[in-house]
């Protein structure tokens, strides 16, 4: 094997998805969301089109996009807006160091479909995810409404053409690890093992 497999099982099966609210205080590095968008550009990538694009906010850079997002959100709410939600996504933007809005800019040819890059695009999230869990750090890959503003298209610093996927907030859990647990495999799949009979 190239690869210890148990350790590749066990930090994929340790991944966790950990809202902000349950960050620490504990900052994030730098270099550790660098190495995570590193690893996030090894994704599959069809036609190696590569349409993932980053937009990283850290330490001080967060006070450039904290406040947009209760901003962004009573924008988009209209008469579903919530005052609680408006207030979360308030300390959210006071609490998080650091967070990476996920876009995604498509073939300019048009030979690899716009749903193919999107899937490039979440294959990149999982790796961030993976990097992160090695690091001991939550990662929450967010997709509200308001992501599809040309208001946050623009100031994520993407083209017409591009589109926000989503925002990556990353921290350090305020308490332990969080457990998970997933449906048995036999569930959810079904084995073809042999061929069809003649007739």
């Amino acid at each position: 094997m190239r690869h210890n497999l148990s350790e590749v099982n066990d930090l994929i099966r340790d991944r966790r998805s950990l809202s902000p609210e349950k960050f620490s205080g504990r900052k994030v590095h730098r270099e550790i969301v660098e190495l995570a968008l590193t690893n996030a550009t090894w994704a599959p990538t069809h036609g190696m089109t590569q349409p993932w694009r980053f937009t990283a906010y850290v330490g001080e850079g967060m006070r450039a996009i904290g406040p947009k997002l209760s901003h962004w959100y009573k924008v988009a709410s209209g008469d579903a807006f919530s005052a609680s939600k408006f207030e979360k996504l308030e300390r959210r933007g006071e609490r998080v160091s650091a967070m990476v809005v996920i876009g995604m800019v498509p073939d300019v040819t048009g030979r690899i479909g716009e749903q193919d890059e999107m899937l490039a695009v979440a294959c990149a999230v999982q790796n961030m995810y993976l990097t992160c869990t090695a690091h001991g750090i939550g990662g929450f890959w967010s997709t509200p409404q308001f992501i599809h503003l040309a208001e946050v298209r623009e100031f994520a610093g993407l083209p017409a053409n591009g589109q926000v996927l989503g925002f990556f907030y990353m921290g350090y859990p305020e308490e332990s690890w969080p457990v998970s647990h997933r449906k048995p495999l036999e569930y959810v799949t079904q084995w073809v093992d042999q061929a069809p009979s003649e007739g």
